[in-house]
């Protein structure tokens, strides 16, 4: 089961350590530290990006690279949850639209758990753009 650790340091501010040792600091102000509901925000850009990428691949698309960007809206009485998500992709590549489309699909509705779990509370939308390879 994966475990999650934070420790007090002061006022605002946790570290936060993995399992394997990676270390970094949440910080309640944001200031010198990721906030605890921006991590959420992160979570579900690592989860569909590596789904998106693998499922490229699996297709295989000459993807060269991907960019998540997600933007989310929260509710203005707490808890404050998050009601709309984002989610824009940027695949550079000689890809085809068709198969980015189909991966994140499979990434919205079967794999990607962060998704899932935010989905039940926030209308999650995405994006798309392709860009060409790069000339060598």
């Amino acid at each position: 089961m994966p475990e999650a650790t934070v420790n007090w340091i002061s006022g605002m501010k946790f570290e936060a350590v993995t399992p394997g040792g990676y270390r970094f600091t949440i910080d309640g102000k944001r200031q010198e530290g990721v906030g605890a509901m921006d991590l959420l925000l992160h979570g579900l850009a690592g989860c569909t990006a590596v789904d998106v990428v693998l499922i490229l691949q699996k297709q295989r698309q000459p993807v060269e690279g991907v960019t998540v960007n997600v933007s989310g809206e929260r509710a203005s009485e707490h808890p404050k949850v998050y009601t709309k998500i984002h989610i824009e992709y940027i695949i550079k590549g000689d890809v085809k639209p068709d198969k980015v489309e189909r991966a994140i699909q499979l990434s919205e509705e079967k794999f990607c758990s962060a998704s899932a779990m935010l989905g039940k509370t926030a209308q999650i939308t995405h994006s798309y753009q392709i860009f060409p390879p790069e000339s060598a």
